[in-house]
């Protein structure tokens, strides 16, 4: 086999996405090519959050103790935020004990970042026990949270000045 021609632009490259991934465990993320690890780190450290080690549970912490939630959404692709893909009352409950962090990129680029607290997202939880209930306790399929919702109810922790969502 031939190489493609950009494998010498990876190549130069690589090295920099290595420096990024070692930065990535620094702070709990052991892949940045996976489950949104990369975009992730961005917002840790202008949220000042670290990462909560394993798959369940919540995925943040910041220096009280205090739970989060995170979520991102790519603008360029969709403009509402995945959730759960197995949502029950159990994890509603959970949902219910904690403030949720909503990044919003165009492609990597970090446009911005919203906090709602679990009161703003009630109508939401209230939506989804509803719909549960209604299906005969079949599990909600990740329902999404739309992008103009958490821009409206949301606090805003932080916007790019080059950026605009």
């Amino acid at each position: 086999m031939t190489p493609h021609p950009d494998k010498a632009i990876l190549d130069d490259l690589f090295p920099y996405i290595k420096r990024y991934q070692d930065l990535a465990v620094q702070h709990g993320i052991n892949d940045i090519f996976q489950d949104n690890g990369g975009k992730i780190l961005q917002v840790l450290p202008v949220t000042g959050l670290t990462v909560i080690p394993g798959r369940e549970g919540n995925d943040a912490k910041d220096s009280d103790g205090n739970e989060f939630e995170l979520k991102s959404v790519n603008i360029a692709l969709t403009k509402s935020f995945s959730t759960h893909h197995h949502i029950d009352p159990r994890i509603i409950e959970k949902y219910r004990q904690v403030n949720w962090i909503f990044a919003v990129y165009r492609g990597i680029n970090l446009l911005s970042i919203h906090k709602l607290t679990p009161p703003a997202l009630e109508y939401f939880y209230t939506q989804w026990e509803e719909k549960w209930h209604s299906k005969g306790g079949k599990d909600i399929n990740n329902p999404k949270i739309p992008l103009k919702y958490v821009m409206e109810h949301g606090e805003l922790l932080y916007s790019s000045e080059t950026d605009a969502v």
